[in-house]
């Protein structure tokens, strides 16, 4: 008997859009169906590339948008692989996300759902349940708790994001140094080139919007565009800083409007 084929030659992404389904809406007064970026009734978001970068300022509703593209690819809001509920969910969890799924919907080619969805607030409950289940089944467990916060981050992301899937990285840089961002940034062009996963990333990081290739989105109150990551608002608010220091920190204390804050 033939083995049965798993995966696929095809390259990423597989994921290829997610439109909204308007009629679903009951009402837009109340969040998140009050997002801008979904005033527009035939919103459609395209994938273009293997890694794709989404920004904005907090509240814009970034976070949301990985939850809910997570959520259509059937991963929990709290994060983690395919079919785990580590955090309890009877405390505070956000589900706008899941919310926001039920008037959405995705279009794939091919379907591939395998992979993880990391978001750096539940990283410890999530390993935590990887090593309870691996002991339960009678395996060694991954232990990315006994090494320090950052490497244990990093090894996780090593392991998980060589494998062929669809990865949702929710701020991974709240847990990582600009000189760890980079060795992110160096395993994100790895992923690129061996063109088995697509990586769907929400962040305020310039270093990790520089990635060559990648598709980078801003999400602001005009809505989400496609932008150079030179024109992100991040982006030009360190420029200014590194171009004037001083002059920077002195408009920022005293509240001054330098049109980027």
């Amino acid at each position: 008997m033939s083995r049965k084929r798993t995966g696929t030659s095809l390259p990423p992404p597989f994921l290829k859009r997610i439109s909204l389904l308007p009629e679903r809406i009951a009402g837009r007064k109340d969040y998140p169906f009050n997002l801008p970026w979904l005033a527009d009734p035939e919103f459609e978001l395209n994938f273009t590339a293997a890694v794709t970068i989404i920004t904005g300022e907090n509240g814009t509703g970034k976070s949301t948008l990985i939850e809910t593209i997570a959520g259509l690819s059937g991963y929990d809001e709290a994060g983690g692989g395919k079919g785990y509920r580590p955090v309890d969910h009877a405390r505070a969890i956000d589900t706008s996300g899941s919310a926001l799924g039920e008037v959405m919907r995705a279009a794939w080619l091919p379907k591939v759902t395998n992979g993880w969805f990391f978001k750096a607030e539940s990283f410890f409950s999530v390993a935590r349940y990887l090593d309870e289940a691996a002991r339960d089944g009678g395996g060694p467990p991954p232990d990315y708790l006994s090494e320090s916060h950052v490497e244990g981050f990093l090894r996780f992301f090593e392991e998980r994001l060589s494998r062929q899937g669809i990865y949702f990285l929710d701020e991974p840089e709240s847990a990582l140094s600009p000189k760890r961002q980079l060795q992110l940034l160096r395993l994100l062009s790895r992923i690129q080139s061996l063109g088995r996963a697509q990586v769907i990333m929400a962040t305020h990081s310039p270093l990790l919007m520089a990635l060559p290739n990648a598709q980078v989105l801003e999400i602001s109150k005009g809505g989400l565009a496609a932008v150079d990551y030179r024109q992100t608002r991040h982006f030009k608010l360190y420029q200014a800083f590194m171009a004037d220091p001083g002059g920077f920190i002195d408009d920022a204390i005293a509240d001054e409007d330098t049109g980027l804050f």
